[in-house]
């Protein structure tokens, strides 16, 4: 340990006038300038909440439009889809007969051939 460490009180002086020398080399903008750079900045976030509020109440007129806030009543919806349910088993039962009776009368064609 040949280097031995400053104290902490002095490390902490030589660090606030690093930052004081660097602020020395700083050049301010004037009041004028100051003032139209904070003019644009505001007038930019004025253009962006109107903006942003303008796409937020789109968004919802279109889903209001669509129906996706409609409240839907879960019993119904129930009801629906196993009534939907139980006419596409029928469907589908009907057809798998069909396709039975099918194949027998085939198998007796076949047969008595």
């Amino acid at each position: 340990m040949a280097d031995k460490k400053k104290n902490i009180f002095a490390r902490i002086a030589a660090g606030f006038k690093g930052v004081i020398s660097e602020l020395k080399k700083v050049i301010w903008p004037s009041k004028a300038k100051l003032k139209s750079i904070c003019a644009v900045v505001f007038v930019v976030i004025i253009f962006f909440a109107i903006y942003l509020y303008a796409v937020s109440e789109g968004g919802h007129w279109i889903l209001n439009k669509v129906g996706f806030y409609d409240q839907v009543d879960p019993t119904e919806s129930s009801v629906e889809i196993s009534e939907e349910s139980t006419a596409a088993s029928e469907t589908s039962a009907e057809s798998s007969e069909s396709s039975a009776d099918s194949s027998e009368t085939s198998a007796e064609t076949t047969a008595s051939t």
